[in-house]
């Protein structure tokens, strides 16, 4: 066939496609329809892609947090980890699944970003951005990688579309909503009080404060959000606030100068990650200079709130982390692009021509498409690459885990600790829980958090009573890079006399091609009756 017989059917398609995204009866199915199938297609492509590896630690991690329900852990809210309980108290713990609920994130997120779109934009420029927004990578490639960041992507955005909507109706019902919104935000990660800093920046600086403010609107919103805050805040302020503490700890800045750089290096990565819809748009509308700063920020006041939504929580880290002299990273500005499609395309100078549209749609349906069929290739290459330990081992050492923990027992494996506990936990057919170091390293505790995570305490995590482990026993699995760890382990296992140390290296070769070997210790300190 030729090249125009093969374009032909392609552009008919298209153009049938673009027909129903711009028919006002039938855009919001169709539209769900694509979703739909940009879901599928990225769960698709990181199932094939990560199939020479295991979970993401980050993901294990959440696993390991969702075996024990809290208002609390240790280095984030609890979110997360109460969405991958739930999920898969429904799914199969597979990875696939897994996959399937990170995309989920950005799927909904950008459902709202439609919906909330229709405030402000033609039918055609929703259609529009709607699809720039797949082309941004916080929206697929790091979605694929579920955590707290992630969590934000679908809160964030329906917290800014009810709170636009609360604010130009005062409605009850979407300022209950906004709170709802702004609770689980921080419920998903701390940085979110740059958004409801953001979002009280832009109402202070509108035109309608007054009449805002007045209303009962933002009162609901406030007691509505701190109604569903209380137990967290109980919980950090029984825990000394820890999650805090870790923040601090990880990402603390040497000097001002530190701080700047990295506050550069943030807003200049923000903007490369947003490079491909913004560099489109100009492409295809070409503005000029006046509709340019129309775009950034516009004469009119609905617009104007618009960008200052956008702007406030985009920017207001850079003061927090100057004034705290923190590290910030391009990343957390992941939730941040909700409005950007409307900041893009609602000036009225800004047109979309037919043919400019189905090329973009074109372009942004053959992204995950192209993807998918080179993800083979990816993931070969990554393997030639080197898988680091802690993905390519997690399945691996949780099968000689508990071989050698029913050599010993007959009982399932309850608990498992030390720093490879986590991956273990993720992949252990009898679901253990993982054991916090304080419950297995007593009093050497405190340094080996030092050694890990800068710690100068041990951080108050929920831990079993010693009577529990004596009962139930444990499996220590330490990767043997961190001396720290393994000293602790050993320390815990010379207690017990049926203690049992195995020490095994593990490679894990994929489609013929050698990974990378690690050592590893399990210690097994079996049930005492």
């Amino acid at each position: 066939m030729t090249a125009a017989e093969i374009s032909g059917p392609i552009r008919t398609r298209l153009d049938r496609l673009r027909c129903a995204l711009l028919d006002p009866a039938r855009c919001d199915r169709a539209v769900l329809f694509l979703l739909a199938g940009y879901a599928a297609i990225w769960t698709l492509y990181a199932s094939i892609v990560r199939s020479g590896q295991d979970l993401h630690p980050d993901m294990a991690e959440l696993i390991a947090w969702s075996r024990d329900l809290s208002f609390g852990y240790l280095k984030h809210p609890p979110l997360a980890a109460w969405l991958v309980r739930s999920w898969f108290s429904v799914l199969p713990l597979t990875d696939w699944s897994y996959y399937l609920l990170a995309m989920l994130m950005p799927t909904i997120a950008l459902w709202i970003v439609w919906r909330l779109s229709a405030d402000y934009l033609e039918l055609d420029k929703r259609v529009l951005g709607v699809a720039l927004l797949t082309l941004v990578p916080f929206y697929n490639f790091h979605a694929l990688k579920f955590n707290a960041n992630t969590v934000l992507l679908p809160t964030w955005a329906a917290t800014t579309f009810w709170f636009m909507r609360a604010y130009r109706t005062q409605s009850v019902i979407y300022s209950a909503l906004t709170g709802v919104g702004a609770a689980l935000c921080l419920l998903g990660k701390y940085w979110s009080v740059f958004l409801i800093a953001g979002l009280v920046f832009a109402a202070l600086i509108d035109s309608r404060r007054v009449t805002y403010f007045r209303s009962a609107a933002p009162w609901v919103a406030t007691i509505t959000g701190f109604s569903m805050l209380a137990p967290h805040v109980v919980w950090l302020y029984q825990h000394d606030f820890v999650p805090l503490d870790y923040a601090f700890a990880r990402h603390d800045a040497n000097s001002l100068v530190g701080a700047t750089a990295h506050a550069l290096s943030y807003l200049l990565g923000s903007f490369a990650y947003a490079a491909a819809p913004i560099i489109l748009v100009l492409a295809t509308t070409r503005p000029s200079g006046a509709t340019l700063v129309e775009m950034i920020w516009p004469s009119d006041r609905e617009r104007r709130l618009v960008a200052a939504v956008f702007w406030g929580p985009l920017l207001l880290p850079i003061v927090g982390a100057l004034t705290e002299r923190i590290n910030l990273t391009s990343l957390w500005s992941m939730p941040g692009l909700t409005l950007l499609p409307i900041l893009l395309l609602s000036a009225p100078a800004v047109k979309v021509p037919s043919i400019d549209l189905r090329r973009v749609l074109a372009v942004t349906f053959s992204v995950p498409l192209v993807m998918l069929i080179v993800a083979p290739m990816v993931a070969v290459a990554i393997q030639y690459a080197g898988v680091s330990p802690n993905e390519a081992h997690a399945r691996l050492m949780a099968a000689k885990t508990e071989d050698a923990w029913h050599q010993i027992t007959p009982q399932p494996l309850r608990f498992v600790g030390c720093n490879f506990a986590d991956q273990v936990v993720a992949y252990a057919a009898d679901r253990p829980r993982t054991l916090p170091a304080r419950a297995f390293a007593g009093n050497i505790a405190d340094q080996v958090y030092a050694d890990v995570y800068n710690w100068p305490r041990t951080p108050g995590e929920p831990a079993s009573t010693e009577a529990e482990l004596t009962q139930s026993g444990m499996a220590l699995v330490c990767s043997t890079d961190e001396a720290s760890w393994v000293n602790a382990a050993a320390e815990r296992a010379a207690r017990d006399a049926g203690s049992r140390r195995t020490d095994v290296e593990i490679t894990r070769n994929f489609l013929g091609i050698p990974g990378r070997p690690h050592r590893y210790v399990i210690f097994i300190i079996p049930p005492q009756q």
